[in-house]
């Protein structure tokens, strides 16, 4: 680096040091003058004759080492008096908390043939052997969770030790429970996983480096207390990644018997790309695309499937533009994804009324019985061992309550017509007169497409559902038709039935709602949605370390899931009847086997799908609590003096022309 040089002193007094130098030469110049003496000797007369001849006041200079060290002392105090020094950089604090990204965009190898979060670990791994004596120091890997992989420690070695255990994720980034944990440990009265102001200690600042591209949205709701952030941005302006976002396979919504692929393809990188789709189905090559995407951009790639294609796995895969292989780009974990195509599946419905014409009719469409299997029973039958064990065990995807109510809630979804559920969560208030219909939500997918205009509804109650509800149809009265979650499942209760029943026997009309354009489509809805109906393709994707719900196909209390990598893991059924499993950290295609049974029932995949992963660009900058904190060096910018150095030669120096000046006078 140049030098820097710092003037601490006026022209005027420049100007007398410089005649410092001059003036100590000029010394070794003289030579001493002797006054003329007579002696009553002869030998002193020769002596003193001698002396004569040089007794004039300059003599010639002669070589001399001390004159040499004295003017490279006057030269040092003129280096130590211009203060001279560089630029250069320390690790700020004394407290050092390491937040380490390794989400899937830190294996981006874009960062001199290294990973990002590769280069992460070698610049904090330098930082750590810079670290004074007293200085400590804590590790904290995140992506969408946290791992405290060292607490504050002194020790070097260990450091570098944990540092290095680091591994990289395919999972998306959120630095929330990684910050919450290290202001738990700087701010007084706060801890990992609360936000608590009780004061219980003396706070301990401490300086917070992160390490991360900066893929993640702003951190809200979260005070940096005592910490002091500073992030440093690890990537390269010019990363070069297209991933896939999202791949699905449905039905064609125009045609019912043509299947068809659809996926979205985005350039997160700085570069335009110019590739190849190529979808297949166990393997075998379906079709492909050519596609050119530039910088900043998406494009949506829609393939049709064949007919007959049975269940099995159907994968999508970049490549290159030649075909001569995987697309080359920084990630590669974005450049495949895959979707299940699982044995098709028909949603169990059963429908509890004493008779309801207009539903049961509804319910044996063509269209509807190519989604469900739809039995029907008498409401006596609620009270039979049968029924018990079937509803307890989460044998049926939906059931329909029509002017009735079990005597307890079923293992699944439910829709309650002109009844409430049992218990005192839902709550019926009776209308005083015939209700006046006002609106529909028609965003929510029981009510899409379904114009209400004309509904007619001679009595019924006003419905109040629990926390966390919502009112999708609303009368002058009060809420009509309202939805609740109930842990995995959801409840509808529709506050009017359709008839009135007397001896097991429709006796009344209570609405017009069946003669309305509108009921067949609200009874689609509802077998499309309560019933989770979607034929052969049932299993919605999920993203890495997000859990799943599985539903079984049979009453089972096991299930068995073999990931991609082979493993064999053992499900239990929870009291809700599903099966949760999150273990899905590896990304590709899982199969879950029931029960005894040596076949796999259905199959699930694991995908990046996430736009902020896939968009490699390093950000400038990142937002905590509304506070931005730009990029910056791993150590804080600070001013190298050299004048002490200098001074410290100086005191050697004069050192050393004491010792030479004395060895003369004794010689």
């Amino acid at each position: 680096m140049m030098p820097e040089w710092l003037n601490t002193l006026s022209w005027w007094q420049w100007g007398i040091l410089a005649g410092v130098p001059p003036l100590i030469v000029s010394l070794y110049f003289l030579k001493l003058k002797r006054q003329p003496l007579e002696v009553p000797s002869t030998y002193l007369w020769s002596r003193t004759v001698e002396d004569l001849h040089v007794n004039s006041i300059w003599q010639r200079l002669r070589k001399s080492l001390l004159l040499l060290l004295q003017l490279l002392a006057v030269l040092l105090i003129a280096l130590a008096l211009g203060r001279p020094g560089w630029k250069g950089t320390q690790l700020a604090g004394e407290r050092l908390i390491f937040l380490v990204d390794n989400s899937a965009s830190m294996s981006t190898e874009d960062v001199n043939g290294r990973s990002r979060l590769g280069e992460s670990k070698r610049r904090i791994g330098a930082l750590i052997d810079e670290m004074d004596s007293g200085e400590v120091a804590m590790i904290v890997s995140f992506a969408d969770n946290a791992d405290a992989v060292q607490t504050f420690t002194g020790d070097r070695r260990l450091l570098h030790r944990k540092l290095k255990a680091i591994q990289p994720t395919n999972r998306s980034t959120d630095p929330q429970l990684a910050l919450r944990y290290a202001a738990g440990l700087a701010n007084p009265g706060r801890q990992a996983n609360d936000a608590r102001d009780t004061q219980v200690a003396d706070a301990l600042p401490a300086s917070l480096y992160i390490f991360s591209d900066g893929g993640f949205p702003a951190v809200k709701d979260f005070s940096l207390g005592h910490l002091e952030p500073i992030y440093v941005s690890i990537g390269s302006e010019s990363a070069h990644n297209v991933g896939i976002i999202s791949f699905a396979a449905e039905r064609n919504l125009e045609r019912a018997d043509q299947l068809q692929a659809f996926s979205r393809i985005e350039n997160g990188g700085a570069v335009d790309a110019e590739l190849l789709v190529t979808l297949r189905h166990e393997g075998n090559l379906i079709d492909s695309q050519r596609h050119s995407i530039p910088a900043g951009n998406g494009v949506g790639v829609t393939f049709d499937l064949p007919r007959d294609l049975d269940a099995g796995v159907l994968s999508l895969r970049l490549e290159n533009a030649s075909g001569s292989g995987d697309y080359d780009d920084n990630m590669a974990f974005d450049n495949v994804a895959y979707t299940p195509i699982n044995p098709p599946r028909l949603a169990r419905i059963l429908m509890v009324s004493h008779g309801n014409d207009a539903w049961e009719l509804a319910l044996t469409t063509e269209r509807v019985q190519q989604l469900a299997d739809v039995a029907v029973v008498k409401p006596s039958a609620m009270t039979s061992e049968s029924f018990l064990q079937e509803a307890g065990s989460g044998a049926y995807d939906l059931i329909i309550f029509d002017m009735c109510s079990p005597p307890e809630m079923p293992l699944c979804n439910t829709l309650f017509l002109g009844a409430k559920p049992p218990g005192d969560e839902w709550k019926a208030e009776p209308f005083a007169s015939p209700p006046y219909f006002l609106d529909a939500n028609g965003t929510h997918p029981l009510m899409q497409l379904a114009d209400m205009t004309g509904l007619l509804v001679a009595e019924g109650f006003k419905v109040v559902p629990p926390q966390g509800g919502q009112t999708l149809m609303e009368a002058d009265l009060g809420a009509m038709l309202a939805i609740a979650p109930r842990r995995a499942y959801e409840d509808a209760v529709l506050g009017f039935g359709f008839f009135s029943y007397k001896d097991g026997k429709a006796s009344e009309v209570l609405t017009n709602w069946h003669t309305r354009p509108s009921f067949p489509i609200f009874v689609m809805n509802v077998v499309k949605y309560l019933g989770g109906s979607r034929g052969a393709f049932a299993m919605k994707p999920v993203q890495p370390g997000h859990e799943l719900r599985i539903r079984a196909l049979t009453p089972v209390e096991t299930v068995t899931v073999k990931t991609p990598a082979g493993d064999k893991i053992e499900v239990f059924r929870e009291a809700m009847g599903s099966f949760v499993f999150s273990q899905t950290q590896q990304q590709g295609v899982y199969e879950v086997i029931e029960g005894d049974q040596d076949e796999p029932a259905q199959r699930f995949a694991v995908n990046l799908f996430n736009h902020r992963e896939t968009s490699v660009l390093p950000q400038e900058e990142i937002d905590i609590d509304h506070e931005k904190v730009a990029g910056t060096l791993s150590r804080q910018p600070v001013r190298r003096e050299l004048w002490k150095w200098i001074l410290l030669g100086l005191l050697g120096l004069l050192t050393f022309e004491w010792y030479i000046y004395n060895r003369r006078v004794y010689l």
